[in-house]
């Protein structure tokens, strides 16, 4: 018998109580907007709810931003052991991602964000209000669209074990020395795997190096159309949630894409521009700080007015081919960008020259170049594979410590 069997036995041999946060909170409350040119290099520790998603795990000790308290005109402050919870978001999968400070200083929390005070193991209330249960309770509700919010009461309402103190200090014991063991190897193979695209990078552009006797030619002389999507009118909230998977540039990363975050209805298709693009276009997108990516998408789909999407003559070029040369291509393509967001446009892309070997060169260059691109990006073989898979493993035996009879 395990010590944590044992502890169970002795402390809760009749099952665990489960609790709302309401129930176990002495304190609930929403920080105060913190806005980003008021943020400087030292001052008063504070946190911005965007840095709960991109920033912290599950638990920090250290704050990443601070401010000046005295140009925060209602200051909302956090301490240690504290929850909190980003309750703006752009995704129902991650709304009310929660984190716990375990820091020694008092800071300031920003908007959308609520800070809970309670009396438990501040790590072990972390670990529970990351488990897939606790995020299902968070998404409960929510609606897919741009941007998706959570609330106090909605917050106050999630159910989670707890357990005696003793029994919350050994699964936080556990649970800390598996996340460490995890972290170890997801460094190692994330070592590995920056190595393998270096490779990948090298063979890549030695393989896409020719000698002038290899004819150049317009993307738009091997396309069979070329063109750009179209985002639905705003406020027409009824074109968003559908089944018609619709693109935007946020999710165009140089990989293959199977999905798209958000859908369209078929009345969005029928009285808009949206137009479907066939699978196996290679998209490239011109907007902005995502000018220059490149995917291909492996489903029909439609696009927002910021992607560009080659329809490739297959009797000219393989569409592998063309995606692998833009991307070593890349840097030529981010020299084109214009204007003051820094942008390109369907008419210069169309215009952009590759080198186009024969057709039994390319499918031999794509070959070799796909082998290297599964290992470094594919997330179902290779080395993201393996990631993801010690990732998985981690989230099954958490959610299993932290699984109880009531």
């Amino acid at each position: 018998m395990t010590n944590l069997d044992r502890l169970i036995k002795e402390l809760c041999p009749d099952g665990v109580e489960y609790k709302t946060l309401g129930e176990i909170a002495s304190g609930m409350y929403r920080g105060f907007g913190i806005k980003r040119d008021q943020l400087t290099d030292a001052g008063t520790p504070c946190v911005r709810y965007g840095e709960i998603y991109t920033t912290y795990d599950i638990w920090f000790d250290e704050c990443v931003s601070h401010t000046n308290e005295e140009g925060i005109s209602s200051r909302k402050y956090f301490e240690f052991g504290d929850v909190l919870f980003a309750i703006t978001g752009e995704s129902v999968e991650e709304i009310a991602k929660s984190c716990v400070y375990i820091g020694d200083k008092k800071c300031l929390a920003g908007g959308d964000i609520v800070v809970m005070n309670h009396n438990q193991n501040p790590k072990y209330m972390s670990y529970a209000l990351s488990t897939t249960d606790a995020q299902m309770q968070k998404s409960k509700g929510k609606v897919k669209s741009k941007v998706v919010h959570s609330s106090v009461p909605a917050l106050k309402g999630i159910f989670v074990p707890i357990p005696p103190l003793p029994i919350q200090h050994e699964i936080v014991r556990i649970l800390d020395n598996f996340t460490e063991l995890t972290a170890e190897l997801t460094a190692e193979l994330t070592a590995e795997l920056a190595a393998r695209k270096k490779q990948y990078e090298y063979y890549r552009n030695e393989l896409l190096t020719f000698g002038d006797d290899v004819p150049m030619v317009a993307l738009e002389d091997i396309s069979l159309s070329a063109s750009t999507g179209t985002t639905p009118l705003a406020g027409k909230k009824e074109y968003y949630g559908g089944s018609i998977p619709w693109l935007r540039t946020q999710e165009v990363r140089f990989v293959d894409i199977w999905d798209a975050d958000m859908r369209v209805t078929e009345k969005a298709l029928n009285e808009t521009s949206l137009k479907w693009i066939p699978a196996n276009c290679v998209i490239v997108a011109i907007s902005g700080a995502t000018a220059g990516r490149i995917g291909i998408n492996k489903i029909p789909l439609t696009t927002n007015q910021h992607c560009c999407c080659f329809e490739i003559n297959d009797n000219k070029a393989l569409y592998r081919y063309v995606f692998h040369y833009l991307t070593k291509a890349n840097k030529d393509l981010l020299r084109l960008k214009q204007g003051a967001r820094g942008d390109l446009n369907a008419g210069m892309l169309k215009r952009f020259t590759i080198t186009l070997p024969s057709l039994a060169e390319q499918e031999r260059i794509v070959s070799i170049l796909d082998r290297f691109d599964a290992l470094t990006t594919d997330i179902t073989s290779g080395l993201p594979a393996e990631i993801s898979a010690r990732q998985k493993q981690y989230e099954y035996y958490r959610d299993r410590l932290l699984r109880f009879d009531r």
